[in-house]
């Protein structure tokens, strides 16, 4: 007899939930996106975009840059095929795709900000790897922008960007740069700042340097 499958309530979901840790390491994590609630695909988070979760054991809140992300059948055996269909007539006609297909995301590990509970250190910011990265099944959240600017005020985050493994690292470097000016509202100043970090850190490879700057658009 077959089972029926769970249902989890969405409604008290927080709006920025929107996926869960499914594997974890010290420098990043591996993650899946909630299911919507209607007949649609998970939102997948941009490339360089900025997701946080949170180390429930310390209570430091990690945030992390998204540098992968895929959408795929939920096991190995199936295989999605060409359908020939638009989405709306997916929902009309072929419903049960949408329950098939899973959405997953990885995300670098760029600092943590330490928990509400150590006020000694007013909640500062470390851009360098916390003690643990957040554990399995801890969700995920988008960043808040003013959370994402608080972050920012420093660089260092870049040269944790520009070592990553197996990423398109110049472009990830570029594409967080531009999500942070414009959440920064055009911030010039910060936009020439960003400049002269790279500048330093790639100060002997100017063919990077200038790829970097030219997916940068102010």
């Amino acid at each position: 007899m077959r089972l029926p499958l769970p249902q989890f309530a969405t409604g008290d979901r927080h709006p920025n939930h929107i996926a869960e840790v499914i594997e974890t390491t010290s420098t990043e994590f591996l993650a899946q996106c909630l299911e919507p609630k209607d007949l649609s695909f998970p939102s997948m988070p941009p490339f360089g975009s900025w997701v946080c979760s949170v180390d429930e054991e310390s209570g430091n809140q990690v945030y992390a840059v998204v540098y992968y992300a895929t959408t795929m059948p939920i096991d190995s055996v199936h295989r999605a095929r060409a359908l020939g269909l638009s989405l709306q007539d997916l929902r009309e006609e072929q419903p049960q795709i949408f329950a098939m297909l899973r959405t997953e995301f990885r995300a670098a590990i760029v600092g943590f900000e330490l928990s509400e509970q150590n006020l000694i250190y007013q909640q500062r910011v470390y851009q360098y790897l916390p003690p643990r990265p957040p554990q399995i099944h801890q969700a995920v959240y988008q960043c808040q922008p003013e959370a994402i600017i608080k972050f920012t005020e420093e660089l260092d985050f870049l040269r944790t960007l520009l070592c990553i493994n197996g990423a398109p690292v110049e472009s990830l470097a570029a594409a967080a740069i531009r999500d942070v000016y414009q959440l920064r509202k055009a911030d010039r100043e910060w936009l020439i700042k960003a400049g002269r970090s790279l500048s330093v850190l790639l100060k002997d490879d100017y063919d990077r340097l200038r790829f970097i700057l030219s997916q940068i658009h102010p």
